[in-house]
Protein backbone atom coordinates (compact mmCIF):
# COMPACT_ATOMS: atom_id res chain seq x y z
CA UNK A 1 0.00 0.00 0.00
CA UNK A 2 1.45 3.26 -0.78
CA UNK A 3 1.83 5.93 1.46
CA UNK A 4 0.24 9.43 1.06
CA UNK A 5 2.54 12.45 0.83
CA UNK A 6 1.43 13.34 4.43
CA UNK A 7 2.16 9.75 5.81
CA UNK A 8 5.31 9.87 4.16
CA UNK A 9 6.05 13.71 5.72
CA UNK A 10 5.20 11.99 8.96
CA UNK A 11 7.28 9.45 8.31
CA UNK A 12 10.66 11.55 7.20
CA UNK A 13 9.68 13.54 10.46
CA UNK A 14 9.27 10.47 12.71
CA UNK A 15 13.07 9.24 11.55
CA UNK A 16 14.87 12.59 11.79
CA UNK A 17 13.10 13.31 15.02
CA UNK A 18 14.81 9.86 16.60
CA UNK A 19 17.96 11.79 18.00
CA UNK A 20 18.03 11.04 21.64
CA UNK A 21 21.06 13.63 22.73
CA UNK A 22 25.04 13.78 22.05
CA UNK A 23 26.60 10.14 22.28
CA UNK A 24 30.62 11.87 22.64
CA UNK A 25 32.44 14.79 21.41
CA UNK A 26 35.49 13.71 19.44
CA UNK A 27 38.30 16.01 19.19
CA UNK A 28 41.44 15.52 16.70
CA UNK A 29 44.46 16.32 19.11
CA UNK A 30 48.37 15.76 18.29
CA UNK A 31 48.96 13.75 21.38
CA UNK A 32 46.16 12.14 22.91
CA UNK A 33 47.62 11.16 26.29
CA UNK A 34 49.19 14.46 26.83
CA UNK A 35 45.60 16.08 25.70
CA UNK A 36 43.65 13.55 28.42
CA UNK A 37 46.19 14.53 30.99
CA UNK A 38 45.22 18.40 30.49
CA UNK A 39 41.54 17.70 30.23
CA UNK A 40 41.65 15.83 33.85
CA UNK A 41 43.71 18.13 35.53
CA UNK A 42 42.36 21.44 34.19
CA UNK A 43 38.06 20.77 33.62
CA UNK A 44 37.83 17.84 36.08
CA UNK A 45 37.58 15.02 33.43
CA UNK A 46 38.07 11.22 33.79
CA UNK A 47 39.58 8.79 31.35
CA UNK A 48 37.75 5.70 31.80
CA UNK A 49 38.66 3.31 28.02
CA UNK A 50 41.11 3.98 25.42
CA UNK A 51 42.15 2.00 21.61
CA UNK A 52 45.71 2.57 19.97
CA UNK A 53 48.21 0.12 19.06
CA UNK A 54 47.61 -2.09 21.91
CA UNK A 55 43.94 -2.89 21.44
CA UNK A 56 44.35 -3.59 17.08
CA UNK A 57 43.68 -0.01 16.15
CA UNK A 58 47.08 1.03 13.68
CA UNK A 59 46.37 4.39 13.05
CA UNK A 60 45.20 6.38 15.91
CA UNK A 61 45.24 6.25 19.54
CA UNK A 62 42.30 7.79 21.41
CA UNK A 63 41.13 7.88 24.91
CA UNK A 64 37.54 8.77 26.19
CA UNK A 65 36.88 11.26 28.91
CA UNK A 66 33.78 11.26 31.03
CA UNK A 67 32.59 13.85 33.66
CA UNK A 68 28.70 13.84 34.56
CA UNK A 69 27.31 12.73 31.32
CA UNK A 70 29.70 14.43 28.91
CA UNK A 71 31.85 12.34 27.15
CA UNK A 72 34.92 13.73 25.17
CA UNK A 73 37.13 10.88 22.61
CA UNK A 74 40.76 12.67 22.27
CA UNK A 75 42.54 11.23 19.02
CA UNK A 76 45.85 11.34 17.84
CA UNK A 77 47.08 9.77 15.13
CA UNK A 78 49.69 7.63 14.68
CA UNK A 79 52.47 8.74 12.21
CA UNK A 80 52.24 11.51 9.68
CA UNK A 81 50.05 10.82 7.08
CA UNK A 82 46.31 10.17 7.22
CA UNK A 83 43.18 12.23 7.60
CA UNK A 84 43.94 12.46 11.18
CA UNK A 85 47.02 14.02 10.97
CA UNK A 86 46.00 16.60 7.85
CA UNK A 87 43.25 17.77 9.99
CA UNK A 88 45.52 18.42 12.53
CA UNK A 89 47.69 20.22 10.43
CA UNK A 90 45.40 22.29 8.98
CA UNK A 91 43.04 23.10 11.62
CA UNK A 92 45.30 22.41 15.20
CA UNK A 93 43.59 20.70 17.95
CA UNK A 94 39.95 20.88 17.36
CA UNK A 95 36.22 19.19 17.50
CA UNK A 96 35.92 16.67 14.62
CA UNK A 97 32.99 14.81 15.24
CA UNK A 98 29.44 15.67 17.67
CA UNK A 99 28.21 12.24 17.85
CA UNK A 100 24.48 11.64 17.93
CA UNK A 101 22.74 8.84 20.31
CA UNK A 102 20.13 7.31 18.18
CA UNK A 103 17.44 4.29 18.17
CA UNK A 104 18.13 2.77 14.81
CA UNK A 105 21.37 4.71 13.15
CA UNK A 106 20.70 2.93 9.46
CA UNK A 107 17.32 4.91 9.35
CA UNK A 108 18.69 7.85 10.67
CA UNK A 109 21.68 7.87 7.99
CA UNK A 110 19.34 6.95 5.20
CA UNK A 111 17.20 9.80 5.96
CA UNK A 112 19.94 12.15 6.44
CA UNK A 113 21.31 11.47 2.68
CA UNK A 114 17.62 11.58 1.73
CA UNK A 115 17.41 14.97 3.24
CA UNK A 116 20.98 16.59 1.56
CA UNK A 117 23.32 15.18 3.85
CA UNK A 118 26.51 13.74 2.30
CA UNK A 119 27.49 10.38 3.25
CA UNK A 120 30.99 9.75 4.86
CA UNK A 121 30.55 6.31 6.69
CA UNK A 122 27.43 4.02 5.67
CA UNK A 123 26.10 2.14 8.84
CA UNK A 124 28.53 -0.13 10.31
CA UNK A 125 28.63 -2.70 13.18
CA UNK A 126 31.35 -2.91 15.63
CA UNK A 127 31.36 -5.92 17.69
CA UNK A 128 33.16 -7.67 20.18
CA UNK A 129 32.94 -9.94 23.07
CA UNK A 130 30.48 -7.03 24.98
CA UNK A 131 28.33 -6.84 22.12
CA UNK A 132 27.66 -4.13 19.27
CA UNK A 133 27.36 -0.77 18.35
CA UNK A 134 25.92 0.37 14.61
CA UNK A 135 27.76 3.38 13.70
CA UNK A 136 27.05 5.48 10.31
CA UNK A 137 28.40 9.35 9.67
CA UNK A 138 27.41 12.74 7.30
CA UNK A 139 29.37 15.94 6.63
CA UNK A 140 28.57 19.12 7.89
CA UNK A 141 30.55 22.56 7.67
CA UNK A 142 34.18 22.51 7.04
CA UNK A 143 35.66 18.58 8.13
CA UNK A 144 32.90 18.31 10.63
CA UNK A 145 30.78 15.55 11.05
CA UNK A 146 27.92 13.96 12.51
CA UNK A 147 28.33 10.43 13.57
CA UNK A 148 24.91 8.44 14.47
CA UNK A 149 25.76 6.12 17.35
CA UNK A 150 23.45 2.82 18.16
CA UNK A 151 24.20 1.19 21.09
CA UNK A 152 22.09 -2.15 21.43
CA UNK A 153 22.86 -2.73 24.76
CA UNK A 154 26.57 -2.58 24.52
CA UNK A 155 28.24 -3.68 28.36
CA UNK A 156 31.51 -2.98 27.32
CA UNK A 157 34.16 -0.02 27.68
CA UNK A 158 32.79 2.40 25.89
CA UNK A 159 33.09 0.96 22.05
CA UNK A 160 34.18 -1.83 20.55
CA UNK A 161 37.77 -2.28 20.71
CA UNK A 162 38.37 -0.36 23.61
CA UNK A 163 40.22 -1.34 26.31
CA UNK A 164 38.87 -0.02 30.01
CA UNK A 165 41.21 2.43 32.07
CA UNK A 166 41.61 2.08 35.52
CA UNK A 167 40.27 5.90 36.92
CA UNK A 168 42.78 7.59 38.45
CA UNK A 169 41.25 10.13 40.84
CA UNK A 170 40.92 13.98 39.89
CA UNK A 171 43.31 16.08 42.73
CA UNK A 172 41.11 18.43 44.39
CA UNK A 173 37.85 18.74 44.01
CA UNK A 174 36.06 18.72 40.59
CA UNK A 175 34.12 21.29 38.75
CA UNK A 176 30.97 19.64 38.49
CA UNK A 177 30.59 19.95 34.90
CA UNK A 178 27.25 17.81 34.36
CA UNK A 179 26.43 17.80 30.46
CA UNK A 180 26.74 19.64 27.49
CA UNK A 181 24.33 22.54 27.33
CA UNK A 182 25.20 23.79 23.33
CA UNK A 183 27.99 24.07 20.36
CA UNK A 184 28.44 27.33 18.85
CA UNK A 185 29.91 27.06 15.29
CA UNK A 186 31.57 29.74 13.25
CA UNK A 187 30.44 29.34 9.65
CA UNK A 188 32.02 31.44 6.90
CA UNK A 189 30.24 34.75 5.91
CA UNK A 190 27.07 34.46 4.16
CA UNK A 191 26.33 30.71 4.78
CA UNK A 192 24.34 31.19 8.31
CA UNK A 193 20.92 30.73 6.34
CA UNK A 194 22.75 27.75 4.06
CA UNK A 195 23.57 25.31 7.38
CA UNK A 196 20.55 26.57 9.32
CA UNK A 197 17.93 25.26 6.40
CA UNK A 198 20.24 22.33 6.54
CA UNK A 199 19.55 21.52 9.86
CA UNK A 200 15.76 21.90 9.83
CA UNK A 201 15.91 19.79 6.39
CA UNK A 202 18.32 17.27 7.53
CA UNK A 203 17.49 17.04 11.08
CA UNK A 204 13.99 18.19 11.63
CA UNK A 205 15.82 20.85 14.31
CA UNK A 206 13.75 23.93 14.58
CA UNK A 207 15.28 27.68 14.98
CA UNK A 208 14.82 29.32 18.96
CA UNK A 209 16.31 32.35 18.93
CA UNK A 210 18.80 34.89 16.70
CA UNK A 211 20.76 37.90 17.70
CA UNK A 212 22.75 40.42 15.76
CA UNK A 213 25.36 42.06 17.58
CA UNK A 214 27.76 44.94 16.45
CA UNK A 215 30.13 47.08 18.28
CA UNK A 216 32.38 49.61 17.09
CA UNK A 217 34.97 48.17 15.47
CA UNK A 218 33.36 44.47 14.17
CA UNK A 219 29.78 42.28 14.12
CA UNK A 220 28.02 39.08 13.82
CA UNK A 221 24.77 37.44 13.34
CA UNK A 222 23.48 34.23 15.03
CA UNK A 223 20.77 32.23 15.04
CA UNK A 224 19.93 29.24 17.77
CA UNK A 225 18.36 25.88 16.80
CA UNK A 226 17.75 22.95 18.93
CA UNK A 227 16.22 19.06 17.91
CA UNK A 228 12.98 17.98 18.80
CA UNK A 229 13.86 16.31 22.29
CA UNK A 230 15.56 20.00 23.31
CA UNK A 231 19.02 18.42 24.41
CA UNK A 232 20.92 18.70 21.47
CA UNK A 233 21.44 22.58 20.43
CA UNK A 234 23.47 24.50 18.10
CA UNK A 235 24.29 28.29 18.35
CA UNK A 236 25.70 29.15 14.60
CA UNK A 237 27.24 32.13 13.56
CA UNK A 238 28.61 34.30 10.91
CA UNK A 239 30.92 37.51 10.63
CA UNK A 240 29.51 40.65 9.40
CA UNK A 241 31.78 43.31 8.30
CA UNK A 242 33.20 45.95 10.43
CA UNK A 243 36.61 47.99 10.59
CA UNK A 244 38.31 45.57 12.08
CA UNK A 245 38.31 41.45 12.72
CA UNK A 246 35.88 39.88 14.36
CA UNK A 247 36.56 37.13 16.67
CA UNK A 248 34.59 35.00 14.72
CA UNK A 249 36.89 36.20 11.59
CA UNK A 250 39.73 35.21 13.64
CA UNK A 251 38.39 31.88 14.76
CA UNK A 252 37.80 31.51 10.93
CA UNK A 253 41.44 32.52 10.06
CA UNK A 254 43.29 30.40 12.61
CA UNK A 255 40.88 27.55 12.29
CA UNK A 256 41.59 27.63 8.59
CA UNK A 257 37.61 27.39 8.26
CA UNK A 258 34.26 26.87 9.75
CA UNK A 259 34.50 24.59 12.97
CA UNK A 260 33.28 24.87 16.19
CA UNK A 261 33.69 27.71 18.56
CA UNK A 262 33.09 26.87 21.74
CA UNK A 263 31.25 24.00 23.71
CA UNK A 264 29.43 24.94 26.92
CA UNK A 265 29.12 22.71 29.68
CA UNK A 266 26.41 22.98 31.83
CA UNK A 267 27.06 22.78 35.77
CA UNK A 268 24.64 23.24 39.24
CA UNK A 269 27.05 25.70 41.12
CA UNK A 270 29.07 27.69 38.81
CA UNK A 271 30.56 29.86 41.19
CA UNK A 272 32.35 26.76 42.95
CA UNK A 273 33.33 25.43 39.13
CA UNK A 274 35.05 28.61 38.25
CA UNK A 275 37.05 28.80 41.37
CA UNK A 276 37.75 24.85 41.07
CA UNK A 277 38.88 25.45 37.16
CA UNK A 278 40.97 28.46 37.75
CA UNK A 279 42.61 26.75 40.83
CA UNK A 280 43.61 24.13 38.22
CA UNK A 281 44.83 26.67 36.16
CA UNK A 282 42.32 27.46 33.23
CA UNK A 283 42.16 30.77 32.28
CA UNK A 284 38.81 33.14 31.65
CA UNK A 285 37.96 35.88 29.92
CA UNK A 286 37.15 38.87 32.28
CA UNK A 287 34.07 41.28 32.46
CA UNK A 288 34.68 44.92 33.18
CA UNK A 289 34.12 45.90 36.88
CA UNK A 290 31.44 48.66 35.64
CA UNK A 291 29.41 45.60 34.49
CA UNK A 292 28.51 44.34 38.12
CA UNK A 293 27.47 48.30 39.32
CA UNK A 294 23.85 47.98 37.55
CA UNK A 295 23.45 44.77 37.26
CA UNK A 296 20.73 43.92 39.85
CA UNK A 297 18.57 47.12 37.70
CA UNK A 298 19.33 45.12 34.52
CA UNK A 299 18.30 41.57 35.37
CA UNK A 300 16.26 42.01 38.37
CA UNK A 301 16.96 40.12 41.93
CA UNK A 302 19.09 36.82 42.02
CA UNK A 303 20.18 34.23 44.73
CA UNK A 304 23.70 34.30 43.82
CA UNK A 305 25.96 36.88 45.91
CA UNK A 306 27.01 39.78 43.34
CA UNK A 307 30.39 40.16 45.26
CA UNK A 308 31.14 36.23 44.46
CA UNK A 309 30.05 36.67 40.72
CA UNK A 310 32.41 39.57 40.17
CA UNK A 311 35.15 37.94 41.89
CA UNK A 312 35.32 34.93 39.17
CA UNK A 313 33.85 37.42 36.25
CA UNK A 314 30.34 35.23 36.19
CA UNK A 315 28.30 37.10 33.72
CA UNK A 316 24.07 36.98 34.10
CA UNK A 317 21.10 37.33 31.97
CA UNK A 318 17.13 36.72 32.42
CA UNK A 319 14.61 35.97 30.01
CA UNK A 320 11.02 36.09 29.84
CA UNK A 321 11.57 31.92 31.75
CA UNK A 322 14.24 32.88 34.35
CA UNK A 323 17.96 33.52 34.33
CA UNK A 324 21.66 32.04 33.66
CA UNK A 325 24.96 32.29 34.60
CA UNK A 326 27.83 32.15 32.22
CA UNK A 327 31.69 32.35 31.60
CA UNK A 328 33.94 32.09 28.76
CA UNK A 329 37.47 29.95 28.90
CA UNK A 330 40.70 31.22 26.95
CA UNK A 331 40.97 29.22 23.51
CA UNK A 332 42.33 25.34 24.98
CA UNK A 333 44.74 25.08 22.06
CA UNK A 334 47.16 27.87 20.94
CA UNK A 335 45.89 28.93 18.23
CA UNK A 336 43.08 31.39 19.53
CA UNK A 337 40.34 28.88 18.38
CA UNK A 338 38.06 26.29 20.38
CA UNK A 339 37.31 28.02 24.14
CA UNK A 340 34.98 26.59 26.76
CA UNK A 341 31.61 28.21 28.14
CA UNK A 342 30.35 26.83 31.69
CA UNK A 343 26.35 27.76 31.94
CA UNK A 344 24.13 27.62 35.29
CA UNK A 345 20.52 27.70 34.03
CA UNK A 346 18.05 28.71 37.04
CA UNK A 347 14.80 28.83 34.50
CA UNK A 348 16.28 30.46 31.58
CA UNK A 349 16.02 29.42 28.10
CA UNK A 350 18.30 31.51 26.09
CA UNK A 351 21.99 32.10 25.32
CA UNK A 352 22.74 35.41 27.56
CA UNK A 353 21.85 37.70 24.66
CA UNK A 354 22.17 40.54 27.51
CA UNK A 355 25.84 39.67 27.46
CA UNK A 356 26.95 39.15 24.07
CA UNK A 357 27.82 42.78 23.75
CA UNK A 358 29.76 42.84 26.91
CA UNK A 359 30.90 39.19 25.90
CA UNK A 360 32.41 40.86 21.94
CA UNK A 361 34.25 43.91 23.64
CA UNK A 362 35.84 41.50 25.89
CA UNK A 363 36.87 39.46 23.32
CA UNK A 364 38.00 42.13 20.94
CA UNK A 365 40.37 42.91 24.08
CA UNK A 366 41.84 39.51 24.17
CA UNK A 367 41.94 40.18 20.10
CA UNK A 368 44.09 43.28 20.75
CA UNK A 369 46.49 41.32 23.28
CA UNK A 370 46.99 38.72 20.72
CA UNK A 371 47.70 41.12 18.04
CA UNK A 372 44.61 40.21 15.69
CA UNK A 373 42.22 43.23 15.33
Amino acid sequence: MSLTNEEHQLQQTSARSQLQGIDYVELYVSNARQAAHYYQTAFGFVPIAHAGLETGVRDRASVVMRQGESHLILTAPIGSDGPISRSIQVHGDSVSDIAFRVEDASQAFTEAIRGGAQPILEPTEVKDTEGSVVKATVAVYGDIVHSFIQRNDFAGAFFPGYQTLESTPVSGSTPGLNTIDHFAISLSPGTLQRWLDFYIQVFNFSPIHEEAIATEFSAMKSKAIEDSTGQIKFVLIEPVPGKRKSQIEEFLHFHEGPGIQHIAFQTDDIVQAIRTLQSNGVGFVSAPGSYYEMLVERVGAISEDIAALREVNVLVDRDEWGYLLQIFSLPVQSRPTLFMEIIERKGARGFGSGNIQALFRALEREQARRGNL
